[in-house]
């Protein structure tokens, strides 16, 4: 029994020996910043490795949460850039504690921007100020396409020269060490200048005798400033875009024009000649088409000198109506019946009445007319002037009406119209097309009327 006893009273006393032992507590975590994105607002995840503790209590400075007694506390977000320390600070009911602190990094949000002004304007060379809004960076790398400089790493980089017309990218990236941002944007150079113009003048003015009236098309390119100069003209100079002159003397003249802008000029010189006035039109090569041609809308038997068109049936209106001095029948591909008739007389044969008709003098038949006129194929070619037509007085007469056929070639013509302009009209050829048959013939008449 003692014996027992002795056992009992040494196992007592291990055990009390055992409770006496404190376990040790070692404090031990990881970070992970989620995503690797170190820029605020940042996520760190945590990660506990302790051994040995039964409480924790966690510090997250400047972390939300900004403590956690939980073993695992998740994962903290951070707003705001700055150093920040965790700290974990683990026990157990032995009183065994231990701790462990882990500084993190917060880098500053990136916001990439800037601002590329054209200083004054885009004519070439172009200043263009740069204005850099970007916030929580630490570098900056530009690149100016086509500028000078070409590139910079300055946070604020200095004005960009750019010289060469067209676009120019303007390209910024930045850093702030862990992430990267790029932006750019486009500014465009203006074309270099030019200066040029062209000139154009009316229907009536084309052949450029005096008095000729003058469009001007100003064709300069980047200029923003006109300074005409004009040698002979009705003004001497001009500051509009698109002047109009007029020329009375007859001679060669010059026409200038200074374009410029801001920065640069350019002037261009262009010579006029204008012709002494014979006040007489010509006008060649015209074909008039035969009665089936016109109807069918072919080739048109009705002209106008003063639109210098051949219109066909369904082509006349009331203002065209108006303007046609010149009506040809022709009765088929043969030509063995041919006439000139008045506008106002064409429903006489086969044609449609023209609206607003006028009367138009002709004779047909020079060689049977007895009305005292005379006038060949070699006066016609001869006419530089209207000195042979003004004088003549055109009278109609059954002879000088009747129908023509294609036997005298060439053949002339005589008419007077209701402006009392006179002309001639020389018959070149009869061309045989079948139902699209028709004339060619050349005209010249008088501009003005005799005063």
């Amino acid at each position: 029994m003692r014996r027992v006893l002795y056992f009992l009273l040494i196992s007592i006393a291990f055990v009390a020996c055992i409770d006496e032992v404190a376990l040790p507590v070692e404090a031990k975590f990881e970070t992970e910043i989620v995503d690797g994105d170190n820029s605020a607002p940042v996520r760190v995840k945590i990660t506990n490795e302790t051994e040995g503790a039964d409480t924790y209590s966690w510090s997250f400075e400047g972390g939300n949460p900004s403590t956690s007694s939980d073993r695992n506390p998740g994962t903290i977000i951070y707003e705001q850039e700055g150093e920040y320390t965790i700290i974990l600070e683990a026990s157990n009911r032995d009183g065994s504690s231990d701790r462990q602190e882990i500084n993190i990094q917060v880098k500053p949000t990136i916001t990439i921007g800037f601002t590329a002004t054209i200083i004054d304007n885009n004519f070439s060379p172009v200043e263009v100020e740069i204005v850099n809004t970007t916030q929580g960076a630490t570098s900056f790398n530009w690149t100016f396409e086509g500028g000078n400089p070409a590139s910079s790493t300055d946070e604020n980089p200095s004005n960009v020269i750019f010289t060469t017309p067209g676009e120019h990218k303007i390209k910024l990236q930045v850093s702030n060490g862990e992430e990267q941002f790029e932006m750019e944007e486009t500014i465009e150079v203006a074309p270099l200048l030019v200066a040029d113009f062209d000139y154009s003048v009316a229907p009536e003015d084309d052949d450029f005798q005096v008095p000729v009236k003058l469009s001007l098309e100003n064709k300069s390119i980047s200029a923003t400033n006109y300074v005409w100069t004009f040698q002979g003209a009705n003004i001497n100079s001009s500051t509009d875009k698109n002047p109009e002159i007029e020329f009375t003397t007859p001679g060669v003249y010059n026409i200038e024009l200074k374009s410029s802008n801001s920065k640069v000029e350019e002037t261009i010189t262009k010579t006029i000649e204008v012709f002494e006035n014979t006040n007489l039109r010509v006008l060649e090569n015209v074909e008039l088409g035969i009665n089936t041609a016109h109807n069918d809308n072919i080739k048109g038997a009705y002209y106008s000198t003063e639109n210098r068109t051949v219109y066909t049936k369904d082509e006349i209106t009331d203002e065209i109506g108006k303007t046609i001095d010149i009506a040809f029948f022709g009765l088929n591909s043969d030509f063995t019946f041919n006439r000139f008739v008045s506008p106002d007389d064409v429903q006489s044969f086969a044609f449609d009445m023209i609206p607003n008709a006028t009367k138009t003098k002709f004779i047909n038949r020079l060689e049977d007319c007895n009305c005292g006129i005379s006038f060949t194929s070699s006066d016609f070619d001869a006419m530089i002037n209207d000195t042979s037509i003004k004088d003549l007085v055109i009278t109609e007469t059954p002879e000088g009406l009747k129908e023509f056929d294609n036997t005298v070639i060439p053949r002339i013509i005589i008419f007077q119209t209701a402006s009392n302009k006179k002309g001639v009209i020389k018959i070149k050829e009869f061309v045989n097309d079948g139902l699209n048959s028709f004339i060619r013939v050349d005209i010249k008449m008088q501009k003005e009327a005799n005063q």
